[in-house]
């Protein structure tokens, strides 16, 4: 990421005495604000000074470099401060500094302020590849927009952190000690040595050489076992994210792997709070109820691990059709492509798309089909309306001059009992007795 050059920066420089155990925090006018020590010994331990005091600022600790769990001690007020690796799919590391929760992510620290956006209040500049930073940015001018009381303890915290950060990868892609012990060691016979060089020994009493031996070739290390179970679905779901296949909560059930493995890998995806929702589709006809044991599968083992919070689910059918929107699968309808039919008429889908959400999304509901009332939802049209609604025969060429007079006496007839009746007092449709 680009760095602003009108701001304050710090860049990390190697020390000239110790360039491997020591780093310098320099501005660009060649000042040091801060130095980095690595402490040798069974755990890890690095100790931030003043330059100028020598005094210690705080360490960072933990077992090993490539440790997720890390602990910070800040001195001169004392402090103790847990780092945390947060991440699932990505790289973020947070922890809290006076009831504020700050979350480190690659290139960028933040302070999270849910359901608020998150505020930048810390960037870096990292070369393409490793996690190996040149340069870093404080931000103060977002930070002063909170109630911050120790600004320059949160100043060294972050510093520490980051530099955590850039040893965790200088372990994690170090060589293996078993790797350099397999390899074969030309240091420790010195004749060996020269013979694979082959330097010829001088000064012997015969004209002839000593014969040059060829080198071994070095043994290669044995090949990782192939991951298994849960491990191997992430990594399945990780090559399809690289390659453009689909997303970070996309996940693709296939012929390979159990269901309980793509259950716990949903859960997993789920327990990041970044992810609203997951959405589990089939790779072909064949996984369609595969998909649907995941989907009970990983909403049992989220009740199982007590969270009370309940997941919407969303299904469409014929996912990789062209066709936008839930597809209504007609029972009675012919089969155009030939699919097996069970007995009663139903043809099993192509492909199955379930999304499972925290939230409730209304655009993915399935809408309604809205029908006209009719004798089949029990209404029933009156006499009245009958009448009112009943056209009258339009006069033309077409009728007969018999039916005109039919109508006409008809009319009258109907006409003279109506009065009648009115005259007797009695109702329409009624006789008198």
């Amino acid at each position: 990421m680009s760095l602003d050059q009108n701001l304050f920066t710090l860049n990390l420089v190697p020390n000239t005495e110790e360039p491997l155990d020591v780093v310098d925090l320099v501005d660009p006018s060649g000042t040091v604000h801060y130095r980095k020590r690595r402490v040798h010994g069974e755990t890890y331990t690095i100790e931030v000074y003043d330059p100028l005091s020598t005094s210690l600022l705080a360490t960072a600790s933990a077992p090993h470099a490539a440790s997720k769990h890390k602990t910070v001690q800040l001195y001169n007020p004392d402090a103790v401060v847990e780092l945390k690796y947060t991440g699932t799919l990505s790289f973020k590391w947070g922890f809290k500094w006076e009831e504020h929760e700050f979350e480190w992510r690659r290139e960028e620290c933040y302070i999270v302020r849910k359901p608020d956006p998150a505020v930048l209040v810390a960037v870096t500049k990292e070369p393409s590849g490793r996690l190996k930073t040149s340069s870093v940015q404080i931000l103060d001018y977002n930070i002063n927009r909170f109630d911050i009381d120790d600004r320059k303890g949160l100043e060294i915290l972050i510093l520490t952190a980051l530099l955590t950060f850039q040893d965790a990868n200088e372990a994690y892609h170090a060589p293996r000690t078993d790797d350099a012990s397999s390899a074969p060691s030309s240091t420790s016979n010195p004749l060996s040595s020269l013979l694979n060089l082959g330097i010829r020994r001088e000064g012997a009493d015969s004209p002839s050489s000593v014969p040059v031996a060829t080198p071994a070739p070095p043994v290669l290390p044995p090949r990782p076992p192939p991951r298994t179970g849960v491990e191997r679905i992430a990594e399945l779901h990780m090559l399809r994210t690289l390659q453009g296949e689909g997303e970070a909560n996309e996940m693709e059930v296939g012929d390979e792997g159990d269901v309980e493995d793509y259950a716990q890998f949903a859960q997993r995806l789920l327990q990041d709070e970044a992810m609203l929702f997951i959405t589990v589709r089939s790779a072909s006809a064949a996984e369609v109820p595969k998909v649907l044991r995941v989907v009970e599968e990983t909403k049992r083992l989220r009740h199982k691990s007590g969270v009370e919070e309940q997941l919407h689910q969303y299904v469409s059918y014929d996912a990789s059709s062209t066709t936008k929107g839930p597809r209504r699968i007609k029972l009675d309808d012919p089969d155009p492509k030939g699919k097996s039919r069970s007995k009663d008429g139903y043809t099993p889908p192509d492909s199955l798309l379930v999304h499972l959400s925290k939230i409730d999304m209304p655009e993915l509901r399935p809408r309604a089909e809205v029908k006209d009332p009719g004798p089949e939802l029990g209404w029933v049209p009156d006499a009245a309306t009958i009448i009112n609604i009943t056209p009258e025969p339009a006069k033309g060429k077409g009728m007969h001059k018999e039916d005109t007079k039919a109508q006409k006496k008809g009319h009258k007839k109907v006409e003279k009992e109506q009065k009648r009746q009115r005259a007797s007092h009695l109702p329409l449709g009624s006789s008198p007795s």
